[in-house]
């Protein structure tokens, strides 16, 4: 038996457009993806996937379902069979419920989630059907300008100033006082039993799955003794890192938009919601981590942060974002006017004004964070030199190697210093995290298409090396490239990773963690080569470096005989070419840091020049001219990427 929060889990976590498409070819088509239906014959893709709402649906033979419903049609197994297929691909460990203890924790566990509904609908009754209710609680929401659709949405209420009535209404209804102390509903003092929430406006917090994990009450008194807010305490079903307020009502507005704002407070997103805003979610004033940004990111890799505009916010801009940074996302901030909250400053200027005052103000975070604190340097240079020191830290946390680069360049002319120095100095500090198990890289849902920077090799850096239909320059040879084809390149990466993977480089780091890292956002388009490489990931973050015998004794045949083929060198050297003849052979081995750094920037190129043609096609399909100018920017870019890594790679690229 599979606990139920598992099962909840594994669902949220499972992105149907993933899951269909380790089955079936899909095509973009708008918001959605279409393909021809793998359970009936057809010319004509009549299969639709909708990522905004997790299913999928055959507008031909008329199966539909979730994630767990196309692997069990698609694979003909179980549902506990294809809850554990979406367990493994997500890596969702499951702990089997064999014993009566097992059994009763999540009985006890379910219990929590009906005891916080019994809480959830009894404050709302107060709300709206009790004279406490209506005079206090209902007319400060109606004050601050919520409609009762909002109210009722969000499931707003009010807990009563007496100390026992909701312990009176959980008895008359039959729930035990011990699960409304497990959840803080209840608290005790002096042998006296009392209602945790009183005398104030209640925010049901929801999980993904709309359950109610938490509440949030905020006093009306103007009593500065006492607490504005106070919060559920952590439970077994309540996390405060791993949930973002609003998440349940605002995701599939985020996937259809692509866009989530972050805001600080709950009436903040009951406003912009209200407003139209419905892509909103609050951090509930506290510090994000690592789980809330992931939690955006499986929605959207676009993150606009609002910030009240005094002093306080602009510090807080600075300060909360390298996390988010780390995660890979794309990060804007927008500072209000000042004296303005996200609330007040939607109610006064309303959707459209807001959609203006965003799309004018919001700003890309390392240019914000640069051009304010350049302002404080006043041609200090003392001053200056902390500033570059800061943002260098900064770029270190962009995991996306394309897009640190590009930032790299940009910032080098708004500082006044050289990309070279930047590059060097984000690499050592990379470096050095990876060193010590502290580069914090995204594990899932990775981006495909991206390429690190060229790898800086050693100065003397050169190699003839022939390898399928790729030639490498000689004097006397035409300088030319031929692309090996995907697998093949897949395939040299991880016989690098098979064969060195334990060995160090010049930067002191294993062969192992450096391709790895370097291939963060690189796309394994083979299943077999991709799963190779997640291994030797999940163990670097361990502390340790797997060895080709991992490999080569690996449970899976595929993975297995892949391993056994390609460290198995058909070819060996004789001994008598230094006993007889005394002519001195040197090894690949001996040569496997050139031969690191060459076959990682071979691989980058080939990724540079496919994004090339994509972005040309692009050029070709853009009908405005302002998409058709930064396209253009773009493509000068790559084109410069493409420059360097052929001088890297002593090549010209022929095309």
């Amino acid at each position: 038996m599979i606990p139920q929060h598992i099962v909840s889990n594994i669902i949220e976590t499972a992105q149907i457009e993933e899951v269909v498409g380790d089955f079936v070819s899909l095509k973009k088509r708008g918001s959605n993806y279409v393909a021809n239906c793998p359970f009936h014959n057809e010319r004509t893709p009549s299969f639709s996937v909708s990522p905004s709402k997790g299913i999928f649906k055959c507008f031909g033979c008329g199966k539909a379902g979730n994630s767990v419903g196309f692997v069990m049609e698609h694979e003909t197994v179980s549902y506990p069979e294809a809850l554990r297929y979406l367990a493994k691909k997500y890596n969702i460990e499951i702990p089997e419920i064999t014993d009566d203890k097992q059994l009763e924790e999540q009985k006890e566990r379910e219990s929590l989630f009906i005891v916080n509904d019994f809480a959830n609908q009894y404050f709302q009754n107060n709300l709206y059907h009790t004279d406490e209710g209506k005079s206090v609680g209902l007319s400060y929401f109606k004050e601050r300008g919520f409609r009762d659709e909002i109210i009722q949405k969000f499931q707003l209420g009010y807990s009563m100033e007496a100390s026992d009535d909701l312990l009176k209404a959980a008895k008359k209804k039959g729930y035990r006082l011990g699960f409304l102390k497990k959840l803080g509903l209840m608290s005790s003092r002096n042998g006296r039993d009392f209602s945790f929430f009183r005398g104030r406006v209640q925010f049901p917090i929801h999980n993904l799955s709309g359950k109610v994990i938490a509440f949030a009450g905020r006093t009306l008194r103007k009593d500065k003794k006492i607490p504005k807010y106070i919060n559920s305490p952590e439970t077994d079903i309540y996390n405060k890192s791993k949930i973002l307020y609003g998440i349940y009502f605002a995701r599939k507005s985020i996937r259809q938009k692509d866009e989530c704002f972050l805001v600080e407070g709950y009436t903040d997103v009951l406003s912009l919601v209200q407003a139209g805003v419905e892509n909103v979610v609050a951090s509930s004033g506290t510090s994000l981590t690592q789980e809330q940004i992931r939690l955006v990111k499986r929605y959207t890799s676009n993150i606009t942060i609002l910030y009240d505009g005094d002093e306080a916010g602009i510090k807080a801009a600075i300060r909360g974002v390298d996390l988010v940074l780390e995660e890979g996302l794309n990060v804007k901030v927008a500072l209000l006017p000042d004296g303005e909250d996200p609330d007040s400053f939607i109610q006064k200027m309303g959707k459209t004004g807001f959609d203006n005052y965003i799309k004018e103000k919001a700003k890309d975070f390392i240019f914000f964070k640069t051009d304010l604190l350049l302002k404080e340097t006043e041609n200090d240079p003392v001053k200056k030199a902390a500033l570059v020191r800061n943002i260098i830290q900064t770029l270190a946390k962009i995991p996306d190697p394309i897009k640190r680069a590009l930032y790299v360049k940009e910032c080098s002319k708004l500082l006044e210093v050289s990309e070279r120095m930047i590059i060097n100095e984000t690499n050592k500090i990379k470096w050095t995290n990876i060193k010590k198990g502290q580069d914090g890289q995204p594990q899932q849902s990775r981006r495909q298409g991206n390429m690190p920077p060229p790898s800086s090799p050693p100065d003397d850096f050169y190699l003839e090396q022939q390898q399928g239909k790729t030639y490498e320059p000689t004097l006397d040879r035409p300088r030319e490239l031929v692309e090996l084809s995907n697998e093949l390149h897949e395939r040299d990466l991880v016989r690098v990773l098979l064969e060195y993977g334990q060995k160090e480089i010049e930067i002191d780091v294993p062969v192992a963690a450096y391709v790895v890292n370097e291939v963060e956002e690189l796309p394994f388009e083979k299943q077999i080569y991709r799963t190779i490489v997640e291994h030797y990931r999940a163990h670097l973050e361990e502390g340790r470096v797997l060895d080709s015998d991992f490999f080569v004794s690996h449970e899976n045949e595929e993975i297995s005989r892949l391993a056994a083929s390609i460290i198995c060198d058909p070819y060996q050297l004789s001994e008598n070419w230094e006993k007889m003849h005394q002519i001195f052979i040197t090894e690949a081995v001996l040569l496997f840091k050139e031969e690191v750094f060459n076959l990682m920037n071979r691989y980058k190129l080939r990724h540079v020049m496919k994004m090339i043609d994509e972005n040309l096609q692009n050029i070709k399909d853009c009908k405005t001219e302002a998409d058709i100018r930064e396209l253009q920017e773009t493509h000068m870019q790559l084109l410069n990427w493409q420059k360097q890594l052929a001088q890297l790679l002593k090549t010209a690229v022929v095309r």
